[in-house]
């Protein structure tokens, strides 16, 4: 550790851009390596901290989210101060921050859907599955989004986590709705859905599927919907039993013989199904009257090895048209670029070396700039990958420090960033301020025996909070 680092006059100053699951591990980590040398800004453009924890798990995955009170005693350190409301390139620039800050983390995550690239997909009923997510789960941006669930069928594209929790909001009983966090709105709304029949489209086979078995099981237990599987479609190719055999993955084969199983079911009691369908892709979105989404066709895929031994998936010419009244598509998410800071289109993530911010046209590491989670590696894994993702930034982060190589700011630009934010933004909110919210989130919530009533506007919360 460079010594001349001190926890009175000098302390390390890291800014953490983003307050979600690896934001939260990043400064975790950097406490215990740092201990209280360090002094650690969050910034965050929602007045709420968590980022998919409270806007991406699925509302009826409570147990997942008291991941929170973790966060909640890093969060706890008097070195950390959480400024919510506060946007990086609008409120505050990459320029202040290298003005203030020896370090920065960008750990803001992928907040763009990838597109299918199909014809039809603008149509009024296909959305992206993420922005079905955000309504639900209450993030501000999206409250004013319109879902018609007036129609029979709705279909997912993608077999991912997001895509099962999609399904299973869709089916789940007022019962089980009611047990959840998921907005009032949200929740008169997928109360009155016409909404019967659910089918997923996954491009490749089930030993390819994206979802993990625990949200498998799920679907097998939910009591309003059966689940269903084709038969032939849950079979393995040769290539795929290869690839199980090879693997020698318990929980891969755990997946493929549950698969195989729930394709044996023929004895069905639910007025509404979810269907899981292998090996086809869409190909076009059929428009109705005034465009309005009425179906799919789809094309029958098969599988091949490429030179690295991937299994990838090539259209045959067998085609299939079936009906949709609602498309949500869940194909993969990408981040977005922040002036003056590197970004790879193509991946949608910040280009880096072990989590230190590269350049690619210069080749060159930039000093003081680091990134970690999905904006780093990509959307993959669960909340928990993020520790060890977080573990790998900041101890280069350390290696970096201990050498010299930080960005060099002036100790009395200290507070500075007191007064640049207030004067851009004056309705930031503190970690103080999300405790009150969050209280009395839970405190609405018991009246109506629920997890918590949310709050859908920074304009409620700050109602809420008696600022205006």
């Amino acid at each position: 550790m460079n010594m001349s680092f001190n926890s009175t006059n000098y302390p390390l100053r890291v800014a953490v851009i983003g307050s979600g699951p690896a934001g939260f591990y990043t400064v975790g980590q950097l406490f215990k390596e740092y201990n209280n040398i360090v002094e650690v800004d969050m910034f965050d453009k929602l007045p709420t901290p968590f980022g998919l924890v409270r806007y991406g798990v699925a509302p009826d995955h409570q147990k997942i989210k008291s991941v929170t009170k973790l966060y909640e005693r890093i969060a706890d350190n008097p070195k950390f101060r959480f400024w919510g409301n506060v946007e990086i390139g609008k409120h505050i620039q990459i320029d202040d921050l290298r003005r203030i800050y020896h370090c920065v983390v960008f750990a803001y995550g992928t907040n763009r859907s990838r597109s299918l690239g199909i014809l039809g997909e603008d149509f009024d009923g296909s959305y992206a599955a993420t922005d079905f997510v955000a309504w639900y789960n209450g993030h501000p941006d999206y409250q004013n989004h319109q879902f018609d669930l007036s129609v029979n069928t709705a279909v997912i594209v993608g077999v991912g986590n997001v895509a099962i929790d999609v399904a299973r909001i869709l089916c789940l009983t007022e019962e089980e709705l009611i047990q959840s966090d998921v907005t009032d709105n949200a929740l008169h709304a997928l109360l009155e859905s016409n909404i019967r029949e659910v089918v997923l489209l996954g491009r490749r086979g089930p030993a390819q599927a994206a979802f993990t078995n625990p949200e498998l099981k799920e679907l097998i237990n939910l009591q309003g919907a059966d689940l269903k599987i084709d038969l032939d479609e849950a079979k393995l190719d040769r290539l795929s039993e290869e690839y199980v055999v090879l693997q020698d993955d318990k929980l891969l084969r755990s997946k493929v013989d549950m698969i195989k199983d729930i394709s044996y079911v023929t004895s069905f009691n639910n007025n509404k199904s979810i269907t899981i369908r292998f090996l086809v892709s869409p190909l076009e979105i059929f428009g109705g009257e005034n465009n309005k989404v009425v179906g799919m066709r789809l094309v029958k895929n098969e599988l091949y090895k490429t030179n690295t031994g991937y299994l990838k998936s090539k259209a045959t010419d067998k085609c299939e048209d079936i009906s949709a009244g609602i498309v949500l598509t869940s194909v993969g998410y990408m981040g977005s670029a922040i002036n003056g800071i590197p970004f790879d289109e193509k991946s949608g993530t910040i280009p880096n070396i072990n989590g230190r911010v590269f350049n690619q046209d210069t080749q060159e590491i930039l000093t003081g700039m680091y990134t970690c989670g999905w904006i780093k590696r990509g959307p993959t894994g669960v909340i928990g990958t993020n520790k060890e993702d977080a573990i790998e930034t900041v101890h280069c982060m350390i290696e970096d420090v201990q050498s010299g190589k930080y960005i060099d700011v002036d100790p009395i630009d200290k507070d500075c960033i007191d007064e640049i934010i207030t004067d851009a933004q004056p309705d930031t909110f503190t970690f103080d301020d999300w405790k009150r919210i969050d209280k009395i989130e839970i405190e609405r919530g018991k009246v109506v025996n629920r997890p918590r009533i949310k709050f859908t506007s920074t304009l409620s919360m700050l109602k809420a909070l008696n600022r205006v």
